[in-house]
């Protein structure tokens, strides 16, 4: 699944790309992904506007529009978005195509169907906020040592559980949460009520280089992940315990270990982190 440093490339590229162009039609495959689409609101806000500009809030995709319309894309498990010349083949798992007054076309393609697109007013946005109950994203002062510890009070979940809980903070998913627990020394099973301030305080610190990294290296790409001009990302040749079990730690050459913590792949270095 693209987590925050993949959303945040594609928006990163596909900006430049895709401001002040006017949207032309909007054409459907015949497959359905999460939600249906809105198939309205798509021909009477999406058509005829212009793109103002391209945003990301938490794992989604935000373009603005003319007419105080707001499109939203989650990519799901597999979705890509991506621009191409309007005369290149389609991919079979192409289900929403934009045309652009440039005659290029913006590309929704999803494998698996687990995306969904969503169109707002501004109004509506405000009224029906999406984003309700969310926490704080990672780069944002919110997102402190102070907060954690709060927010862990009185709780035994384990660490990285509650890293990947997007009440508590937005983005961090399993890659970047397993690098990020490494890269503090801590492990992903500790109850969050054993941190002190100072645990947490390296938690927040390696969270934002770690995924400040991720960004400049264009992401990860573990199975097909790709930016919004078609290209990999880079990052996955740099991650120090996710997907290496069995492999040495890049500390202290002790086998990297994986377990299953809330159903997902967790990965450690027994010795490096207590």
């Amino acid at each position: 699944m693209p987590e925050l440093p993949e959303v945040e490339v594609v928006c990163q590229g596909l900006g430049p790309l895709v401001r002040t162009r006017k949207i032309l039609s909007v054409s459907f495959s015949n497959k359905k992904l999460r939600k249906p689409f809105p198939r309205a609101k798509m021909y009477s806000r999406v058509e005829g506007s212009f793109i103002l500009g391209v945003e990301r809030r938490a794992k989604y995709i935000m373009l603005r529009l003319t007419g105080k319309s707001v499109m939203l894309f989650h990519l799901g498990m597999t979705g890509k978005i991506g621009l191409f010349d309007r005369d290149s083949p389609r991919r079979k798992h192409d289900h929403l195509r934009f045309l652009l007054d440039n005659g290029k076309e913006m590309r929704f393609n999803d494998v698996r169907r687990f995306g969904c697109v969503e169109v707002y007013s501004e109004k509506e946005l405000r009224e029906n906020d999406p984003f309700a109950g969310l926490g704080p994203e990672p780069f944002s002062e919110d997102f402190s040592a102070d907060y954690l510890l709060e927010k862990a009070r009185g709780k035994q979940v384990p660490v990285k559980s509650f890293l990947m809980d997007n009440r508590v903070v937005v983005g961090l998913g399993n890659i970047y949460a397993n690098e990020t627990l490494f890269a503090a020394c801590t492990h992903p099973h500790t109850p969050v009520n054993r941190l002190s301030r100072l645990d947490w305080q390296r938690i927040v610190t390696q969270s934002r280089l770690i995924l400040n990294k991720a960004i400049a290296m264009g992401g990860s790409t573990i199975s097909d992940y790709e930016n919004a001009s078609g290209e990999a990302g880079y990052f996955q040749l740099e991650l120090a315990v996710y997907g290496r079990q069995g492999q040495p730690c890049p500390r202290c050459g002790q086998p990297v270990v994986r377990s299953v913590l809330g159903g997902r792949a967790t990965f450690c270095c027994p010795v490096c982190q207590k």
